[in-house]
This record gives structure tokens, sequence and C-alpha cells, in this order.
């Protein structure tokens, strides 16, 4: 969190304050009142909600049981896959994601020169969760489809889907 140091300072400033942003020298003197912390530190909240962190606990066990080796061996698979269809696609696609696995996740940023927001729209009917951004530096319509085959749920079936939805565009 970014706390301006003006904002930092004034401990008048109306904030939702926790036990980690109090005072830690006042902490256990359980005083009426806040008394803040200098700096971002005053902006702190109390622990986490329990059942927030028995989520991320669940979430963790996952990614322990799966391995981090196993996920980024099967990234790398999937978006290499990605990226091979894509190039061979008959469409005018680009990829503006390093080439070199290891100067990216799973993510791929696909340049489409025209007609960008239409394959965006037709994808997310197509039950594809992508981004759009547009093309600042053109009028032609173009912009970048941002997608990522997630190892830990996406299959290689759904990647050759994706693909065949972006020949089957017709916009």
């Amino acid at each position: 969190v970014f706390v301006h140091e003006q904002h930092g300072k004034n401990p008048a400033l109306p904030r939702f304050g926790g036990w980690w942003g109090h005072d830690e020298n006042e902490r256990f003197q359980m005083r009426k009142g806040f008394k803040p912390m200098p700096g971002a530190a005053g902006w702190q909240l109390s622990n986490a909600q329990v059942l927030a962190c028995a989520a991320h606990k669940a979430s963790l066990d996952i990614f322990a049981e799966a391995t981090m080796p196993a996920l980024r061996g099967k990234s790398e698979r999937l978006t290499g896959f990605l990226a091979y269809l894509i190039e061979r696609s008959a469409k005018e696609f680009t990829i503006l994601t390093p080439e070199d696995k290891d100067q990216r996740g799973c993510q791929l940023s696909i340049y489409v020169s025209s007609d960008g927001k239409g394959l965006f729209d037709y994808l997310h009917r197509n039950n594809v969760i992508c981004d759009w951004r547009e093309d600042n530096l053109s009028a032609t319509g173009g912009g970048v489809i941002r997608v990522a085959p997630v190892p830990l749920y996406n299959t290689f079936a759904e990647v050759w889907q994706f693909a065949q939805l972006l020949e089957a565009y017709s916009g």
C-alpha cells in the first residue's frame, strides 16, 4: 500500500484502524482510542479473517500437492502449444510476449490488427476468459487479447479449442 507521507503523518485523518497499525509501544496497554504508528504502518489492519485464511490454506495445499516444478513444466508445454497453434494460424496474429519460455509465464499477449474487439467479444461469448487492451496507436480496431492457459486447471484440449475458435471467427 502506498500512503503519501503527508497522510501518514496525520493521525487525525480518518482510517480503518487495526491492531497492527496501532502504536506498537502502546498496543498492550489497551487504552481507549487509536494511536496510529507513523507512515504507512499506521494504516495496517488486524489479523486476516479465519475463513479467508482457511481458503488460502486450502489453495496452498493444492499447489503443494501439484508441486511447482510440475506446474511450471506443464505451463511451458501448454503455453508453447498455444504459441505453436497461433503462429501456424491462417489469421494475422502477432504474439507480443517473449518467445523464450524463461522470460514469460503462461500468459500470451496476442496482437490483432483489426476487429480485435469483435474477436474478443466472440471469445467471451464462447466462454473464453481473456482480456482486451485497445491499440492506442492506430485506428484500425486492433488491440491485444491477453490469454493465459493456467497449468493447474487448463488442459491441452482447451488450448486446442481456443485455437479452433480463433480460426472460426469471421468478424
